[in-house]
């Protein structure tokens, strides 16, 4: 008898970071054993005190009882405390990211960075869903731009949703 692959019923939920230190406990897992499978040990946003400023916003694809997370993203907005993870990755080797980001921010701005998923629920379209999700959560918090650092492969998708290449 064939075993038939049971459906996964997931819910998607958007929060405030800090409203929910523990689901961004599983989100922050879950990414770093999606990291870990491709063998990426060392990220510098890595870090969890995004999880207690007010200016990062979780968009989380779990089980619909909250006990599995499959995936996820985050925005952070550009604030005077906390520099964005694409500030403390890229300003290692280029500090003109510094000025880049304080230009940006003068019109609100933020990164949308994290965005991962499992193998349990890959090749369901869930990266471009997220995709969608982010910029639509961007513009409902009345952003003016968005930072997003992207894998080569992933330039094209997110080049379809409006990003450009910032060649500065």
């Amino acid at each position: 008898m064939k075993e038939q692959k049971r459906e996964k019923n997931i819910r998607v939920r958007v929060f405030k970071a800090s409203d929910d230190i523990e689901s961004c406990r599983r989100f922050a897992e879950g990414h770093a054993n999606v990291l870990r499978d491709y063998g990426v040990t060392k990220v510098t946003s890595a870090k969890n005190d995004w999880f207690y400023n007010p200016g990062v916003f979780v968009i989380i694809v779990e089980s619909e009882d909250g006990k599995h997370t499959y995936g996820g993203e985050r925005i952070h907005l550009a604030n005077n405390t906390q520099p964005l993870p694409i500030e403390e990755a890229i300003g290692l080797v280029d500090t003109k990211i510094y000025p880049l980001v304080a230009e940006y921010a003068k019109n609100k701005t933020g990164e949308l960075c994290g965005l991962w998923n499992s193998k349990d629920i890959a090749g369901h379209g869930l990266s471009i869903l997220l995709t969608c999700m982010g910029v639509t959560l961007a513009r409902m918090l009345d952003m003016g731009s968005l930072f997003v650092l992207c894998a080569p492969y992933t330039v094209a998708m997110a080049k379809t949703y409006g990003f450009v290449i910032e060649t500065s």
